[in-house]
């Protein structure tokens, strides 16, 4: 597939932008009106599934006219290709091991051991569904937008690295609103303090970096990037982690996509990628 195809980057981004952000500051003013009901409640929660889902639709109606496009995200949807064991494995584990190894460092700082506890609750809530179930829901959305067709036509004009910074940017944008929306997750860290809203906003680049390295490794695989973005969430609400844990996460992360952008240099800095480029054509890890 020629991701040339993919054509339109400021507008989608802005759509994707402006319309999410419309539904989610109407959200964040109805969930500060006291007293709250659970009408008041709902239509919060319904509003800010409907900014979540926003870019999804606006990149479906994008591709919806184009057969190409429509074939390639059938293709990369339902695609059961081999992955290698590997990228596989990083998709599925990476986060859990990033976040039990931030909080063992933690405890030479003198953190308490009781991180590794399981959480009895999330550390937010979603009035419409169980907050559990939005850790599987969102990421599913968001990469059905993202990554069918958000990050293919940035990179059809630019390197890896830049795609991946610009759309770090723009994701950082995104979720602005959501932290004035009373009770979500985003909300609560801004309420912990300037520095956990700064470590979120830093984490999500190289938590890109490392997402669309796995993507573009495994053939543009949209469900590799579902599932990495779910474990994300789901491991780092699993655990009573104290929230400079997950400072130290970043750090970790920090420095594993400097290892990659060092020893995968030529897939990161390359020309725009038109072609899709095959798992076969791999860096070999251990060989460097």
């Amino acid at each position: 597939m020629n991701i040339s195809s993919y054509r339109h980057p400021v507008l989608f981004y802005f759509l994707s932008t402006a319309i999410s952000w419309l539904f989610w500051f109407i959200a964040a003013y109805l969930s500060h009106i006291t007293p709250s009901n659970s009408a008041l409640v709902n239509t919060v929660g319904v509003l800010g599934l409907l900014g979540l889902t926003s870019p999804m639709v606006i990149a479906y109606i994008m591709m919806r006219s184009d057969p190409e496009l429509r074939h390639d995200l059938f293709n990369r949807i339902f695609s059961f290709k081999s992955v290698p064991t590997k990228y596989a494995l990083m998709t599925l584990f990476l986060m859990f091991g990033s976040i039990l190894l931030a909080q063992a460092i933690s405890l030479l700082f003198g953190y308490s051991v009781d991180q590794f506890a399981l959480a009895g609750s999330t550390s937010f809530t979603y009035g419409l569904f169980p907050a559990w179930f939005l850790l599987f829901l969102a990421p599913l959305f968001e990469e059905l937008a993202w990554h069918s067709y958000g990050t293919d036509c940035l990179r059809a004009r630019f390197s890896l690295f830049t795609t991946s910074v610009l759309f770090g940017i723009i994701w950082v944008l995104w979720h602005l609103p959501l932290g004035f929306i009373k009770g979500y997750y985003h909300s609560n860290v801004v309420e912990t303090g300037w520095v956990y809203s700064l470590n979120f906003a830093i984490s999500l680049f190289p938590f890109v970096i490392i997402m669309n390295w796995l993507y573009y490794k495994t053939g543009r695989n949209i469900l590799i990037a579902i599932v990495f973005h779910i474990t994300a969430g789901l491991f780092n609400e699993m655990f009573a982690t104290h929230p400079d844990s997950k400072v130290i996460q970043t750090v970790l992360l920090l420095g594993l996509s400097v290892y990659l952008l060092v020893i995968d240099r030529q897939f990161f800095f390359g020309r725009p990628e038109v072609e899709s480029p095959s798992p076969r054509h791999e860096v070999i890890l251990s060989s460097r």
